[in-house]
């Protein structure tokens, strides 16, 4: 694939403070490096307010994935704060759920990774539990990778639907997968269909059930597949494979 035809797929970021110096805004260089091997082109969407910078980003890109990173503020689907509510950034959540609506009204592929698939669930009318181990009691400890300071250790079990988009890219039905996260899916959205799940029935994947491509893994599959699970990159090249097939990129 070359340049002029690589799909331009927007990375929504975050920000970072630092000790006495600017706040960067930015990603884990890990989403982007997977984005590229896949054949697309990232185009980092930084955090802004400012509608008419946002919808310029936006028209530009032919794809949408959103990343890992803190927690969703509850007031986004009807709860109250739990005790146990990690940090959330409220510009953040109102980018990516702005975006992700237009996005899935106007058919254009997404693709949401660990807090992507929670917002994805959410910007569609879903709910979070706000703590897995503090409102699923005897659930699975779901943040052993960063407990272990390793993100590609592979925890647990992924059991996946065999009709599913990921059962079909990924050629296997069960792989193991690493998992950093205290969030995950509760109420699944209407137009969403859980496609996976952890060994403690934890929802850990969802598709769309209409016509847009909608994937999202509560796994971190970016850290996976230059080493620990290969067959992860398939996700992200059968991403940036559908996006292509749009013929977006050819209308511009």
């Amino acid at each position: 694939m070359n340049v002029q035809t690589r799909p331009i797929i927007g990375v929504v970021g975050a920000l970072f403070e630092r000790r006495n110096a600017s706040t960067i805004s930015g990603i884990g260089r890990s989403y982007l490096a997977a984005v590229e091997a896949a054949g697309g082109t990232p185009l980092l969407i930084h955090l802004t307010d400012d509608q008419a910078v946002l919808d310029a980003h936006y028209q530009r890109c032919d794809g949408l994935l959103f990343c890992g990173g803190g927690d969703i503020a509850p007031t986004h689907y009807g709860q109250s704060p739990h005790p146990l509510l990690g940090a959330i950034e409220d510009l953040r959540d109102r980018v990516e759920l702005r975006l992700a609506r237009r996005a899935v009204a106007d058919r254009k592929p997404v693709l949401g990774v660990c807090r992507g698939v929670q917002l994805l669930n959410v910007a569609l009318g879903g709910t979070l539990y706000q703590d897995i181990n503090a409102e699923l009691p005897g659930t699975l400890n779901h943040r052993e990778s960063s407990q272990r300071n390793d993100r590609a250790y592979l925890a647990h079990l992924l059991t996946l639907e065999r009709d599913s988009w990921l059962a079909e890219t990924l050629g296997a039905t069960t792989l193991m997968v690493n998992t950093l996260h205290h969030q995950a899916v509760r109420d699944v959205a209407p137009g969403l269909r859980v496609v996976g799940h952890a060994p403690d029935g934890v929802i850990e994947a969802v598709e769309g059930k209409g016509e847009t491509f909608i994937v999202g893994v509560q796994c971190h599959p970016e850290e996976l597949w230059q080493s620990a699970e290969p067959r992860w990159k398939r996700l992200f090249t059968g991403f940036i494979a559908h996006v292509a097939s749009k013929g977006s990129i050819l209308s511009k």
